[in-house]
């Protein structure tokens, strides 16, 4: 499938790129988005003639995620959980509950920015956990996590 690139997607082109990519991930991920339109003629010359409106709405957003790139950069987060006496959780903590962490403290983040690659916490300790707020702009995020004393 062909698609116009209306903004920066990771992995797969700049804004303004003629991509190729595989018909469910356009049709299902990429298109609803907004992220990209179907490559025809009709769509092409209305790419062009918006071209500048759109690159200058990806340097705000770029801009917007520097600024919060600098706001996260000296964050740490401390999580309470339930956990046994050698330090391994009773469960585990994923995106969701960094993402609620860090936003208790006034520094909005959604989950899906929250990047764990390494899989979901699972022991008490100290981690450092990557938040992607653009396709340029990624960040890291110190978590720690104690253990619930009863």
């Amino acid at each position: 499938m062909d698609l116009i690139l209306l903004e920066k997607v990771q992995n797969v082109g700049d804004l303004g790129d003629l991509v190729k990519v595989k018909a469910g991930y356009g049709r299902n991920y990429l298109v609803p988005q907004g992220k990209a339109v179907p490559a025809t003629k009709d769509n092409l010359a209305a790419f062009e003639a918006r071209r500048a409106e759109l690159e200058a709405a990806a340097q705000d957003k770029l801009g917007q995620a520097q600024a919060r790139q600098a706001s996260l950069a000296e964050v740490i987060v401390e999580i309470t959980a339930n956990a046994s006496d050698e330090g391994k959780l009773y469960g585990s903590i994923g995106p969701r509950e960094v993402a609620d962490a860090v936003s208790a403290l006034g520094h909005e983040i959604n989950k899906s920015e929250v990047i764990m690659g390494e899989g979901p916490i699972r022991t008490v300790g100290e981690f450092d956990v990557a938040v992607s707020l653009h396709a340029d702009v990624e960040t890291q995020v110190k978590v720690i996590v104690h253990p619930e004393t009863t």
